[in-house]
């Protein structure tokens, strides 16, 4: 059938040979990198505290590590992808070699939420620390203008009013947005110094803060389940895991720049896998400082590692560790942008969406106009949503995607086992399985609403799918012509 007609491996390795409209600059130590500053962020300085708080206690150390146990059997499968099959597209041009056309689309338009709304979720994080950085220095955002519609915000005096929108998110995305227009190169390059800052500030306080532990905030560990399947308990712990997921996406992103890669079979697995393994354990080591140093039940606020500086008594350390965070979640802000530019670049090279979207710009060779729409759409929802709200969506969408992926390698290898593989996944009888289990056993903790929302989602994406890219794709185009 039309539907499920697959691109040929050879000639997606032909096309990433041949490709010459990206620019090829970035090497091991670049692509690690993005992979950091892309894992390291909300994770580590909201959700931290925000997952304590509401679903696992003390025991969000567990949550982290069986969410970043599921990524790393997604992660070997993106490595092994990555490595046959360079491009920029990332899962979508997997799936499109592995599954057909229509799970490729399926796919595609998942991404969305997982990049471009992760780069929503992300910017409400920075807005949060950016307004209680410049409060600590005397400047303060007017409140009317500091978080999602509706969010009843504290004044100094103790007196609440609603917030309109989030303006410190907006300008966030404007100027990365910006940047990424300019080029990929200028981007890596302010990366690596963000990268090198935030995880000097993570380490500087995982080193000062270790003393200040009191083991009685650690009991009990597991606290004991509400009666709601997402608070507390061992469902809570799982269910805190779907939400931290959310943490770790991002090493999926330095997929998407293969076509920018110098050597991208080599480079790829190191730059995934590498990066994934160095965040989980930066992961572990600060929850479990977090709620160490403070109960668990008071981590519920939008700057929590901040406020374990200053329960620790790092009062002077309390501003550098926001600086840490706001420089951190601006890289994450960055590569999520960049990886949904990618996905669409590849889409539309096939005809699924208009040419309009792979323009490349003759100077900056980037798809400006594609990384300027994405730019705007993404500023609307962070000036309105909440990050709870949003970190749900991007993780249902995420997991999908994982699923998916993992579930390819596994026809790939029965489709074409002579195939040459720089990487091969470890085990792949077991790891890929799990790393389909893994990830729909998270998504069906998320709450139904993420699932009712990811349903609306892929049902307007069938619709696009169907009225355009269907009548519009080359693969289809060439086979009738043939």
């Amino acid at each position: 059938m039309d539907l499920f007609r697959r691109k040929r491996v050879t000639d997606l390795q032909a096309e990433a040979a041949s490709d010459t409209g990206l620019k090829r600059a970035l090497g091991p130590f670049n692509l690690v990198m993005l992979g950091i500053g892309a894992i390291i962020g909300t994770g580590i300085f909201v959700l931290t505290g925000t997952v304590a708080a509401q679903n696992a206690g003390p025991a969000v150390v567990i949550s982290f590590a069986l969410a970043g146990t599921a990524a790393v059997f997604a992660a070997l499968c993106y490595a092994e992808f990555a490595s046959v099959v360079p491009v920029a597209g990332s899962a979508y041009t997997y799936g499109y070699a592995t599954l057909g056309e229509f799970f490729a689309w399926i796919i595609g338009w998942d991404l969305v939420l997982e990049y471009a709304l992760a780069g929503t979720t992300v910017a409400i994080g920075w807005s949060g620390y950016v307004v209680s950085f410049l409060r600590d220095i005397g400047l303060d955002v007017p409140a009317q203008l500091s978080a999602a519609r509706g969010t009843m915000v504290t004044m100094a005096d103790g007196s609440q009013v609603a917030a309109i929108f989030n303006l410190p998110a907006v300008v966030i995305i404007a100027l990365v947005t910006a940047l990424l227009t300019i080029g990929i190169k200028e981007s890596a390059s302010v990366n690596n110094v963000i990268v090198f800052i935030k995880v000097a500030v993570i380490i500087l306080f995982i080193a000062l803060a270790v003393g200040s532990i009191d083991t009685a905030n650690w009991t009990p560990f597991i606290p004991e389940n509400t009666g709601t399947r997402e608070h507390f308990g061992a469902s809570g712990v799982i269910a805190g895991a779907s939400v931290v997921f959310f943490a770790y996406i991002g090493f999926d992103a330095v997929s998407t720049a293969a076509q920018e890669a110098k050597n991208p079979q080599r480079d790829m697995p190191i730059g995934i896998i590498g990066s994934l393994l160095i965040c989980t354990l930066l992961y572990i080591l600060v929850s479990a400082i977090a709620t160490g140093v403070v109960p668990y039940q008071e981590l519920d606020v939008p700057d929590p590692i901040a406020k374990v500086a200053d329960v620790a008594g790092l009062g002077w350390i309390s501003s550098l560790i926001k600086l840490g965070a706001i420089a951190g979640l601006s890289s994450v802000i960055l590569v999520q942008l960049m990886g949904q530019s990618r996905v669409f670049y590849a889409m539309s090279k096939d005809g699924l969406l208009p040419p309009a979207v792979n323009k490349i710009h003759p100077k900056f060779r980037t798809p400006w106009i594609t990384q300027i729409v994405i730019g705007v759409a993404v500023m609307i929802p962070a000036a309105f949503l909440t990050v709870t709200e949003a970190a749900h969506l991007v993780s249902i969408g995420t997991l999908l995607a994982f699923a998916i992926v993992s579930a390819g390698v596994i026809v790939l290898r029965i489709r074409e086992p002579n195939l040459h593989r720089p990487f091969k996944v470890p085990f792949i009888w077991f790891t890929a399985p799990m790393g389909v289990l893994s990830s729909v056993y998270l998504m069906y903790f998320l709450p139904l609403v993420a699932w009712e929302r990811l349903g609306i989602w892929l049902a307007l994406g069938l619709a696009i799918y169907f009225l355009y890219g269907y009548r519009h794709s080359k693969l289809r185009k060439d086979a009738s012509a043939a």
